[in-house]
């Protein structure tokens, strides 16, 4: 995939991400934002990690994080942070199936493509691993928002 290519991939996701956030409503939004941008800060460090230790790889020169990995992490990442809490928040056991369905998507159909068009690939990880990666993350967003909600009932 060609440089320019990339770049207007990634601008898609983020434009495509940023316009759905705005569908989940202003009430979730203000609600789960803190625990959102938390967990989507620790992503970034982790995104951080695994890029140094190859956990994978993205084709393009200059192979830097704001050309590879960042948006993703802004865009995609954060929406499903919003839509995982905004329709499991509550259940913990829907949660974690919205969240498995949809770092499934990610970590198989999705970088199984990426890999195709040579946008990123899997290179010291495989697609399991990769797949938990995403996943165990989701306990601890819902951790953390719990904290917040009960923060908020104290007050």
């Amino acid at each position: 995939m060609s440089y320019k290519s990339q770049k207007f991939l990634n601008i898609c996701m983020l434009v495509l991400s940023w316009i759905s956030v705005a569908f989940i409503g202003a009430n979730n939004l203000r609600r789960f934002s803190p625990a959102t941008i938390i967990i989507g800060m620790l992503e970034i460090l982790n995104g951080l990690l695994g890029k140094k230790r190859k956990w994978w790889v993205f084709y393009n020169k200059p192979n830097s994080y704001l050309s590879g990995e960042f948006s993703y992490n802004i865009g995609p990442f954060i929406l499903t942070s919003f839509l995982t809490l905004k329709f499991g928040y509550g259940n913990f056991k829907k949660f974690m199936f919205l969240s498995a369905l949809i770092h499934a998507f990610f970590a198989f159909p999705f970088a199984y493509f990426a890999k195709r068009v040579k946008l990123f690939s899997l290179v010291r990880i495989n697609h399991f691993q990769f797949f938990f990666y995403y996943l165990l993350k989701a306990p601890l967003l819902y951790f953390i928002q719990f904290l917040f909600d009960k923060k908020e009932k104290t007050l």
